[in-house]
Order: C-alpha cells, then structure tokens, then sequence
C-alpha cells in the first residue's frame, strides 16, 4: 500500500532526479512529495508533514545546506530526519555535520541505497536507531 512505508519529501533542482527518486521510493512503498529548492521545501514540509526530505546541495533561491540549517532552527522541523542526496565535496559534507544532517548518498547514486538511507530516516523519526549514514549504509 502506498504510503504505509512513510511520506518523503524529495527536494531537488533537477525534474528528472526527482522522478528517479520518486519512483525508486513509491516502488517500496512511500508516499514522496517533491520540491524544486529549498525555498519549496520550507513551504511544503508545514503542509505535508513528511517523515524524511532528502535534499540536493546545488539549487537556486535556496541551497541544501541552507535548508537543512533552517529546519534545524524551526522547533516544529528541528527533529526531521533529513538526508543530502547530492555531488558532495568535503567541505559539504562538514557543513551538513554541523548543521545536523542525519545522513548522504552521493550521486550518482544505487537506488538500493537510496531506499535503505530513506527507511533509516524514517526509522529515525520513529525512535529507531542513530548516527549518520553514508551511502545508506551505517557507517563502521
């Protein structure tokens, strides 16, 4: 049954990596909810309630990183799980530690990765497990 896995809410700049992603989650069974940017995101989430949002780094009006940094500082958003989903440098991947990011798939991505990082968000949201995630995968 659609949705019975979670609502995500897929954020990126680009039509066709949203398609990718939407498919690959309804697939398994989430509900997804797209946004081209950040600026969306932040108007989105309060309507939908998601369980997860996967952003992309490089986006117009409002980057990624700037987004996860403003869901952290929103008390009704500061405990969403959130993933960067993106080309990521170094220097993105410190800046989304900081800002509290709870995990990263670089892209291009396996879209079995894709799923496991999103059910492990979503299972962050519900109280289960911890830490950051590469990859999808825990790491060691």
């Amino acid at each position: 049954m659609v949705g019975e896995s979670g609502r995500v809410l897929v954020v990126d700049d680009s039509e066709a990596i949203r398609q990718l992603i939407r498919v690959n989650l309804e697939l398994e069974g989430f509900e997804v909810v797209t946004a081209a940017d950040g600026a969306e995101c932040l108007e989105v989430v309060r309507r939908v309630r998601p369980d997860a949002v996967t952003l992309d780094v490089m986006m117009p009006r409002l980057d990624g990183l700037r987004t996860a940094a403003r869901l952290r500082a929103d008390a009704g958003t500061a405990e969403l799980p959130i993933a960067i989903v993106s080309a990521c440098t170094p220097a993105d991947l410190e800046k989304g530690e900081s800002v509290g990011v709870d995990g990263y798939l670089a892209k291009p991505f396996d879209p079995e990765d894709l799923v496991a990082l999103v059910r492990r968000l979503v299972g962050l949201k519900r109280g289960e497990g911890s830490g950051i995630t590469f990859g999808g995968r825990a790491p060691h």
